[in-house]
């Protein structure tokens, strides 16, 4: 892989939730840089059980591959309850998920993102990393305007100037879809990294742990458990 070999001597933050996509992207950095650390954040979410995941799917990797294994390095979560204390939203709140007069869902939290990335840089200037690595997609999402490809270059560019740093943001599932997401967690780690995702990872707004599906644990009506359940069905269909 040749962009792989581009960054083996580098370090690397990957933005780890615990749910599917942010899986898919730490086996992708894994896969290209020496030294992988991984950052979740604690913001009083109404799904806080996928904080519950990200040390068993950390293990986890570490069990599927001995070269991962090798780099996965130490993990990290930040309290940021003042995000959620600001934010009416169905992911902060104990409230129905709907679409808004905006055309946004009411999941969407806004800033959330960009405070993410801000903090995730300087956690990142400390621990000597230059890349950060994020599952924000364009292709398949709500319509949040902090998952766009223009947000995150921007982003990259305010970071960089506020603290004179290279920082490289990297985004493997901008411009797929869910169904190609889960290719790329097969591409990277074969059908074993596919059983893991399915299995370890939460998706679900509700934080629904209850009702196991094909495609793993979830409600299954909210936006993020149809997202997930379409693209697999699509992904399995092949």
């Amino acid at each position: 892989m040749a962009e792989a070999a581009l960054h083996r001597e580098e370090g690397a933050l990957v933005l780890f939730s615990g749910g599917q996509d942010s899986a898919t992207c730490l086996a992708y950095a894994l896969e290209r840089f020496g030294r992988v650390e991984t950052l979740g954040f604690d913001y009083g979410q109404r799904h806080a059980v996928e904080l519950e995941r990200r040390p068993v799917l950390r293990a986890a990797f570490r069990a599927l591959n001995p070269l991962w294994a090798a780099r996965l390095g130490d993990d990290h979560v930040l309290d940021l309850p003042v995000l959620g204390q600001i934010s009416d939203t169905a992911l902060t709140r104990d409230v129905a998920v709907h679409m808004e007069a905006n055309g946004l869902p009411n999941t969407f939290v806004p800033g959330r993102n960009l405070v993410f990335l801000t903090f995730a840089a300087a956690l990142a200037y400390r621990r000597g990393l230059r890349h950060l690595v994020g599952g924000m997609c364009e292709t398949d999402f709500s319509g949040y305007p902090d998952c766009r490809d223009d947000t995150i270059k921007a982003m990259q560019v305010a970071l960089n100037l506020g603290m004179e740093k290279r920082f490289v943001l990297h985004t493997p599932l901008m411009w797929i879809d869910k169904a190609e997401t889960w290719r790329l967690a097969e591409h990277l780690g074969g059908r074993p990294l596919v059983d893991l995702i399915v299995e370890e990872t939460h998706t679900c707004y509700l934080g629904d742990r209850g009702h196991r599906r094909a495609w793993g644990y979830g409600c299954g009506e909210c936006p993020a458990c149809r997202l997930r359940a379409d693209g697999f069905a699509r992904y399995s269909a092949d």
